[in-house]
């Protein structure tokens, strides 16, 4: 794996894949909007297909306009999923408007590999907090009280007791 050879990387790739495979279980469990973990296969993850019959994958967040969605309700759809994730002690770890889904008016995370640990980690709050506000400035962009945003860091803080 240090010296990068083909055989490295295929493992790093399949470590990968295993821990998004066991993050989405999990937070599928736990009730957090993820696709559904159907099965892993060496590098490759099955899970739920997320958009329409014909095969059309569902947009991501950030290339919807606030004129299209509800944006009050995939809000609260969003805080139900991160305090989810907070009470479990975890936060995404790298989430923004490019890796959620929304289809038929459903909120959908997707990118999940890095969760974190937020009450191991000593940066916990901080990994919590910026999930919040990377993808809270999407929504504050459409309309959604900018004070909105805080509340739910504080929530969350709460919710994973972290004070």
């Amino acid at each position: 794996m240090a010296k990068r050879t083909a055989f490295g990387k295929e493992a790093i790739a399949g470590q990968w894949a295993a821990a998004e495979f066991t993050a989405l279980c999990r937070l599928w469990s736990a009730g957090v909007a993820v696709p559904y973990p159907v099965q892993i296969l060496g590098t490759e993850i099955l899970m739920e297909f997320v958009g329409d019959e014909s095969g059309t994958a569902a947009p991501r967040l950030a290339q919807l306009r606030a004129e299209e969605v509800d944006v009050e309700d995939l809000w609260e759809q969003l805080g139900r999923s991160l305090s989810l994730l907070a009470v479990d002690g975890y936060a995404h770890g790298d989430l923004s408007a490019y890796n959620i889904l929304v289809h038929d008016g459903r909120l959908v995370i997707i990118d999940v590999p890095q969760i974190v640990d937020v009450v191991a980690n000593p940066r916990g709050r901080s990994f919590l907090e910026r999930d919040v506000r990377n993808v809270g400035a999407w929504f504050v962009s459409r309309g959604l009280p900018e004070q909105r945003v805080g509340e739910l860091v504080e929530v969350l803080a709460f919710d994973a007791r972290l004070g």
